[in-house]
């Protein structure tokens, strides 16, 4: 490559990283306001507007990383859950509408701590800490005036506010006992007592609880009984069972969205990772009208007070994430925020095209397949696998993927068994022992590009975030003679330290789904690549963040220990104020321009023999 072209490629990685994205949109109370988050000036941060569209206005602004936002019902107040560093330890800050009096209201230091709802009466917050139980979140309540809080749960797992009836008295509470499978409660906030609402044999999830319009039902996204997740309603009065309203055999219900004051639910519907948003009114069980949409994921749903409004975010393969108003009478979508995309003509990116295939042993798979716009087929490819292990691949906008593609490297993003939005079976897959078929997964897609003649065998790479990192490690480790590079972005590698060294919560709900330590130690080497890091071959750039307390530093540490023991070319970049992710800015074109600087030299400049 010449010192021009570089220059070019650089220079395209860079403009890529600098789009920006709005989300988590919240309604002031008499509608004619927004809150969201934007990193349109560098990193995540909290932005107001008119409800209507208009000139947004920053008010907050420093290294703090905002990811929620919340109005008090007298719309005086905005809380805001803030990262600092960029770690899990987040907090709850509250401040004016015009950014003025702002104070904390956590303790701050370790502890995690996730914004809910401001009480009724404007006077508390409801949030989820770790702050008395480290392995556990609790559902507390914050005076906001003396700073004092009142635990209103206690018990192992996640405790999260879901929804509070309508004068505040009645709460639904989600608890996530372990990956996979959670349970709603009813909960007297003046009492504290607490009445489980759905029974159930494990594993299944129970969702986005909302009350009904008259408070004496509740519904829920659910897969009990069911492969794939659906909408439920409960009866509170009659104690009824569980009662299917609306499901769909050939998609997951994702998200779901309730006006009480119209009864007007909005239902975003996965489809193998691309949605489909439904309007529909509740009771009913007929299927409402679909919305047209930009592009092909919506996530962020927030009714108007009096319902006539709906405000979503939408991104797409060629979208950015931008957040859209949609009429719901007359079903005009608005473009309300447009997030910075200097020096991009989105029409020239790639687009998104799904591929079906089958695993080792039959199962179905796809993936997502973006091809270059120049050059023929077969291509130097990048297999990128995405985190969770219970997330989902979908066609969002990646600057990464998009900077590959302008270099002329395609990327195929699969969907391995595992993932989720292909039903509770699926999501199943790779649970403890059985990991092991998830990781023969990884030379079962790149025999089907191969054979499909998509990728060239001899340039193929690998890459992926958090469990994307495990699976990376896991191919290089596993099939050493299968790539020729690979870019680990802060992935698990032993199991046996994550679980030491993660947040206690977090390693608390991970025990089914990757075995427990206390009782599963010999499973858990097994399954942790660090301990055949002598079989890779490939260079293999590392990036994390300093202050990732999920997937902690060192086990990016082990793998640069190990590689460079043994001479195999290992780059590091560890970036000193990120956590889990890379938000800031000038860290995101970092990591690009690495990413895309690394597979250019392996998969086209020093093409292997």
């Amino acid at each position: 490559m010449t010192d021009q072209s570089k220059r070019a490629m650089l220079e395209s990685a860079r403009l890529l990283a600098k789009v920006g994205r709005c989300w988590a949109p919240a309604y002031a109370p008499d509608g004619a306001q927004l809150a969201f988050i934007s990193d349109m000036t560098g990193g995540p941060q909290v932005w107001r507007m008119p409800a209507d569209g208009g000139f947004p206005v920053a008010l907050t602004a420093g290294d703090e990383q905002a990811s929620r936002v919340q109005w008090s019902p007298d719309g005086e107040w905005l809380a805001v859950e803030l990262a600092p560093g960029g770690g899990m330890n987040t907090q709850v800050d509250i401040l004016r509408p015009d950014g003025g009096d702002r104070r904390r209201l956590t303790a701050g230091g370790s502890s995690n701590n996730w914004l809910g709802a401001w009480t009724k009466d404007g006077r508390g917050l409801l949030i989820s800490s770790n702050s008395d139980v480290a392995d556990s979140m609790a559902c507390y309540c914050l005076n906001v005036e003396t700073g004092l809080s009142r635990r209103l749960t206690a018990g192992a797992g996640t405790a999260t506010l879901e929804d509070a009836n309508a004068d505040g008295s009645k709460l639904l509470i989600k608890r996530v006992l372990y990956r996979g499978d959670s349970n709603i409660y009813l909960l007297d906030a003046r009492d504290g007592e607490s009445k489980l609402l759905t029974a159930h044999k494990a594993p299944a999830s129970f969702e986005n609880a909302r009350f009904s319009s008259d408070g004496r039902a509740v519904y829920a996204i659910s897969n009990r009984d069911r492969d794939m997740a659906c909408l439920c309603r409960l009866d509170l009065a009659a104690d009824a069972d569980w009662r299917i309203l609306r499901a769909r055999e050939d998609a997951e219900l994702v998200e779901f969205a309730f006006c009480r004051d119209t009864a007007l639910a909005a239902l975003v519907w996965n489809i193998a990772g691309r949605h489909e948003l439904e309007l529909t009114q509740l009771p009913g069980i007929k299927p409402g009208r679909l919305v047209d949409l930009p592009g092909e994921v919506v996530e962020s749903l927030r009714f108007a007070p009096a319902g006539s409004s709906l405000v979503i975010c939408v991104t797409g393969a060629r979208l950015p994430q931008d957040i859209y108003a949609l009429n719901t009478d007359s079903g005009e979508l608005k473009q309300l925020t447009r997030s910075p995309r200097a020096g991009i003509d989105l029409a020239a990116l790639a687009e998104a095209r799904l591929l079906n295939y089958t695993a080792h042993d039959g199962l179905p798979l796809s993936g997502w397949y973006y091809a270059p716009r120049t050059g023929a087929a077969p291509h130097p490819t990048v297999l990128s696998f995405h985190g969770g292990p219970e997330g989902q691949e979908q066609p969002r906008f990646r600057y990464e993927y998009q900077a590959l593609l302008a270099q002329g490297i395609a990327v195929f993003a699969p969907n391995v068994r595992g993932s989720s939005g292909f039903g509770l079976r699926f999501v199943n897959l790779d649970n403890g022992a059985l990991r092991v078929d998830a990781i023969q997964d990884i030379a079962s897609t790149a025999r089907f590009l191969f054979d499909a003649g998509i990728a060239d065998p001899a340039r193929l790479g690998i890459m992926g975030g958090s469990y994307g990192g495990y699976m990376t490690m896991a191919g290089l480790a596993e099939f050493p003679k299968l790539f020729a590079a690979g870019v680990n972005l802060y992935g698990v590698v032993n199991f046996k330290t994550f679980f030491a060294d993660t947040e206690a919560w977090m390693a608390s709900i991970s025990k089914v789904e990757y075995g427990d330590p206390e009782t599963e130690g010999d499973l858990l080497d097994a399954l942790s690549p660090v301990h055949r890091l002598d079989r890779v071959r490939a260079p293999t750039l590392v990036l994390h963040g300093a202050n990732d307390s999920n997937v902690p530093v060192c086990e990016a540490e082990q793998v640069v220990a190990a590689l460079r023991q043994r001479d195999v070319p290992v780059d590091y970049i560890l970036f000193p104020d990120e956590g889990h992710g890379f938000h800031h800015e000038q860290n995101r074109i970092t990591a690009a321009t690495a990413i895309v600087n690394w597979f250019t030299r392996y998969l086209l400049d020093e093409r292997p023999v």
